[in-house]
């Protein structure tokens, strides 16, 4: 099972290893198991095509995550625009390492079963996205 990283853009992650390493204990801690996972890095014009043709959404947004998990093993695909993730990192103020690993355990948090739906389902994924992003910076 593995994590694997594309990139439709000229965008790459700095050190693939580190959020490897940390996405693994974020799954685990969960009490669950690493399947097949892609993120897939992009623009807003290749998100909003996903969101199209997928999901009848003509909205730009900065993450979608599709699911293939089975039980416990987690599997799916996530869809991160960068374009987005800056342009939220400078709309709330937060450094864009910040703000990127916040939509990446998002990704993960929904693959694990989580919503975000309702007010009190966007609260408790907040809190997790916080709990998950701590994790990152204690073991670099």
């Amino acid at each position: 099972m593995k994590i694997e990283f594309n990139y439709e853009i000229a965008y790459r992650l700095d050190k693939e290893s580190n959020y490897t390493d940390w996405i693994n204990k974020l799954i685990t801690s969960q009490g669950s198991f690493l399947g097949n996972l892609s993120y897939i890095f992009c623009d807003d014009a290749f998100l909003l095509d996903i969101n199209l043709k997928y999901l009848n959404h003509d909205t730009l947004t900065d993450i979608i995550t599709f699911d293939y998990s089975e039980d416990n093993t987690i599997s799916g695909d996530i869809f991160i625009s960068i374009e987005r993730v800056n342009e939220n990192a400078t709309k709330f103020k937060v450094d864009f390492e910040e703000e990127l690993l916040r939509v990446m355990s998002h990704g993960i948090l929904h693959l694990l079963g989580y919503n975000d739906k309702t007010d009190d389902d966007k609260d408790l994924m907040r809190k997790k996205e916080n709990e998950m992003m701590r994790l990152f910076h204690v073991e670099q």
